[in-house]
């Protein structure tokens, strides 16, 4: 395969990455708008959102093929990955402790379980 057809192909692939991406982007978008609480909007602004930009980091890295810029990208892509997880992590847990979640749409409820402070919202740590 020459040059020119990887070239071609690779820029092929990374236009529709890039418009992937950018769909996914707009779900999780539209489901931060249009989901009913706290946990089900985390949802919307985590999982679609990080493969979105993960698909719009490979077209682009498809799209330069430069070594620099592929180091940057590849920077990009691993801090999102490690930062996700741990904002929607605080995200669920603050919505849980100052009660702005619907309990009906839990499947399960640990938490309240263990009889924690979280679940009681008095920020007492031992029960009485």
């Amino acid at each position: 395969m020459t040059a020119g057809v990887f070239a071609t192909i690779a820029d092929w692939l990374g236009a529709a990455c890039l418009v992937g991406g950018a769909l996914l982007a707009l779900a999780a978008g539209i489901g931060v708008l249009r989901f009913p609480d706290a946990l089900s909007r985390m949802h919307a602004a985590t999982k679609p959102q990080v493969l979105g930009l993960l698909l719009l980091l490979l077209g682009i890295a498809l799209r330069l093929r430069s070594p620099a810029d592929l180091g940057m990208i590849l920077l990009v892509g691993v801090f999102q990955l490690a930062t996700a997880p741990v904002a929607a992590q605080m995200i669920g847990r603050a919505a849980y402790r100052s009660g702005r979640l619907d309990r009906g749409l839990l499947d399960a409820d640990e938490l309240a379980e263990r009889g924690s402070t979280a679940a009681r919202g008095d920020g007492r740590s031992h029960p009485e």
